[in-house]
């Protein structure tokens, strides 16, 4: 067991980040995480001013979510502070694209088509507690999936995913609300319109979520996006892998070696294609104020209860 924490050294605690993989140099998608990793993993989520996240889970086989959600739910009942930071968990895959490009940094061998009976696995192995799920529609039985997920009162998200109007049409009308890290999971180069990012840009149904690195999306792409949806249509993340707020270094997510360079970027081995960020939520705060024009009272609501309500959650003071 490791000594208490000294919450009075630390900001407030403000900030909700729905989909994080990893921090503080803790991956979340290690086949077993010690107390200690967990403990350490929220101290440091804890100095960025952070609240509540969402834990992320990349895409894996089945038996190993369940594995691995089965060890958090054990963590939370041995840390009161790790329980309050993780206010539920993110799937996000293995029901995504495994075409190239749509697939990002995720490992393509495990992909297929969403299952309800899977699904249910899932979330007894999590207590219940899976808040939101990624998934590209364009797989056979996506729409009966998504209302039945919906019905468990689990938010569905779109993303790395080629789905065609008609599909995503569909994914909306089953209960789908977001959209992943709109403008990432896509190949570098696509049809200058009929591509999946202008067609998911235009629902105004569907909130995007958006990273504001710099690096996922350009401030003036950032920029473009925020201006193009409905007010109250935008919410931020950081996508996070076990190298925010670590330093340069090599890290994990799961299966992945990444390497975090001088610059902050995340980078598959060879410097091609990122693999998550090292933003943090304060520093997005930051920078949503800057590269949006808007005052930092508003990016900061954007950051905190704008995003914890999206997904029904109220948080907790955290100590």
């Amino acid at each position: 067991m490791t000594a208490p924490v000294d919450a009075s050294a630390f900001p407030p605690a403000r900030w909700f980040d729905f989909q994080v993989n990893g921090f503080g140099g803790v991956d979340f998608q290690a086949p077993s995480l010690s107390l200690a990793e967990a403990e350490h993993a929220v101290t440091v989520l804890r100095r960025h001013g952070v609240a509540g996240i969402l834990l992320t889970l990349i895409t894996d086989d089945i038996d190993a979510h369940c594995r691995r959600l089965e060890q958090f739910e054990k963590l939370r009942a041995a840390s009161p502070r790790f329980a309050r930071m993780i206010a539920g968990y993110h799937i996000e895959g293995p029901w995504l694209s495994p075409e190239p490009g749509y697939r990002g940094a995720h490992p393509p061998g495990p992909m297929h088509a969403p299952s309800i009976a899977e699904f249910d696995r899932m979330q007894a192995a999590a207590a219940g507690r899976i808040r939101l799920i990624t998934l590209a529609p364009e797989w056979p039985g996506s729409p009966e999936c998504i209302a039945a997920m919906t019905r468990a009162g689990v938010h569905i998200s779109l993303g790395h995913t080629n789905a065609s109007e008609a599909q995503i049409d569909d994914a909306i009308r089953a209960g789908a609300r977001f959209v992943t890290h709109l403008g990432n999971g896509t190949p570098l180069e696509m049809h200058r319109h009929d591509n999946v990012v202008q067609r998911l840009l235009a629902r105004d149904e569907l909130i995007a979520c958006l990273i504001p690195d710099g690096v996922h999306l350009p401030d003036f792409v950032l920029k473009n996006f925020y201006r193009a949806k409905p007010k109250g249509r935008v919410l931020f993340t950081t996508d996070a892998m076990s190298g925010a707020g670590a330093g340069p270094g090599r890290y994990k997510i799961g299966r992945l070696e990444i390497d975090v360079g001088a610059d902050g970027i995340a980078r598959n081995p060879g410097g091609k294609g990122f693999a998550g960020s090292t933003l943090t939520p304060d520093d997005g705060v930051r920078r949503c104020a800057a590269a949006l024009g808007i005052s930092p009272a508003e990016s900061a609501e954007l950051w905190s209860t704008a995003a914890a309500s999206a997904f029904g959650i109220t948080l907790s003071p955290a100590t």
